[in-house]
């Protein structure tokens, strides 16, 4: 099979984002008095958009009152827009097979369940011009992944049928997201979670590392 586009997910595959992710939320946390957690914690937090990493940084009292638990994600929402680039950086090797995969005019497109405006903030900053011909995040009123409903959107418009798309995240979540969109799902091993959850999540193939996405798959040119 030779492929011809490839969706990324964002937080813990184009970029290492968690540092901030982390501060953002324990900055919160101070602000109400409750416990802050570990920066390795947060790894487990996120992948379910900025809803489910503040319900589960929150006591688990506080996240299930409904008016507190807004209160809460509107402070995070407000740090974490301060905050999305001090330690933000996309992984080694990604601008360099990146590169590449542009030389090969292969469309590329990113899919993550950040929200939107911060998304495109990171992409605009950290990324070349032109790199990606999509960037969608979440957006009211649209279902998030591992719901296939938006990366099938990107397929659509990029003029590409599913099965010749290839989807690279580091959680379970992007591999049930591959799964059901019927792309070839590819984990990648230097995000937020271990080899075992993507392969119980569908994984077809694992990357050490972002120039092994070349090796390891065939585009059509």
């Amino acid at each position: 099979m030779r492929y011809e586009a490839v969706i990324f997910d964002l937080d813990g595959t184009l970029i290492n984002s968690i540092d901030d992710l982390a501060d953002s939320c324990n900055e919160m946390l101070v602000a109400y008095d409750f416990p802050t957690h570990a920066v390795d914690a947060y790894k487990y937090f996120v992948g379910n958009g900025v809803g489910k990493l503040v319900e589960r940084a929150l006591p688990e009292d506080k996240a299930a009152d409904k008016a507190f638990y807004e209160k809460a994600l509107a402070k995070f929402r407000e740090i974490y827009n301060g905050k999305v680039l001090n330690k933000t950086r996309a992984y080694s090797g990604i601008r360099d097979t990146l590169a590449k995969l542009m030389e090969k005019e292969i469309p590329m497109a990113v899919c993550t369940n950040k929200p939107m405006e911060a998304a495109k903030t990171i992409i605009n900053i950290l990324f070349e011009p032109g790199t990606f011909q999509m960037v969608i995040g979440d957006r009211p009123g649209y279902p998030r992944k591992p719901d296939p409903t938006t990366v099938l959107e990107i397929t659509e418009k990029l003029g590409v049928t599913p099965d010749k798309v290839v989807y690279l995240g580091d959680s379970g979540v992007d591999m049930q997201t591959a799964v059901n969109a019927g792309f070839l799902p590819v984990g990648v091993l230097w995000g937020f979670r271990e080899k075992e959850e993507l392969l119980e999540n569908g994984a077809k193939l694992l990357l050490e590392k972002p120039t092994d996405l070349l090796f390891n798959v065939q585009f059509k040119k």
